[in-house]
């Protein structure tokens, strides 16, 4: 068996979605929160399985959007009203409907900002190596395979008890993952 240090986490392979659903409900039961589970397409049930939290992106990008909308407001009413007032075909220096095109741009703009770079940063990306991604079998989950990864940095990684209960929810194959020997 490989020694813990080099240990980056295991791996195990499952027949379908339906084993891959039960065993990642029994590995969130059992304790473990740094596991993912990998398939050539999204399951139905599985964010529920491994007890995800909802994702906080949408309040996220709703805050900038709104701020984004009132930072517009600002900047045009003190622009047309304070810094350089001018009356134009009779209308108030504070005319509001001339500005939702810029408002609206605006909003827009530091949502879908706020939208693509908290999803980086909630996702811990770009991440240009990862543990299973040394593996041979990992390669076919684009295609037919599905598995479940455990990082050895959670509390409950153990050698003998976390590939115990990973044959035990019905894994084909569990593999433990190591750090490829450098050069």
């Amino acid at each position: 068996m490989t020694d813990l240090n080099h240990t980056e986490g295991i791996l195990a392979r499952y027949a379908g979605p339906t084993e891959l659903l039960t065993a990642a409900r029994r590995v969130a039961e059992a304790g473990y929160r740094k596991f993912d589970c990998h398939s050539p397409f999204p399951i139905h049930g599985m964010d529920e399985a491994m007890r995800l939290k909802r994702s906080p992106l949408g309040f996220m990008v709703g805050i900038a959007a709104f701020a984004g909308a009132g930072l517009a407001i600002l900047l045009q009413g003190w622009a047309s009203a304070i810094d350089y007032p001018l009356i134009i075909s009779g209308k108030p220096f504070f005319s509001y409907q001339a500005f939702m095109p810029v408002t609206f741009g605006l909003a827009v703009l530091l949502g879908a900002f706020t939208a693509v770079f908290g999803m980086l940063a909630l996702n811990r990306l770009p991440r240009f190596n990862h543990a299973v991604f040394h593996s041979e079998r990992f390669s076919q989950v684009t295609r037919d395979a599905f598995f479940i990864s455990i990082e050895s940095s959670d509390l409950l990684f153990d050698m003998e008890k976390t590939p115990a209960l990973l044959r035990e929810t019905g894994a084909l194959e569990v593999e433990l993952l190591s750090e490829p020997p450098q050069d």
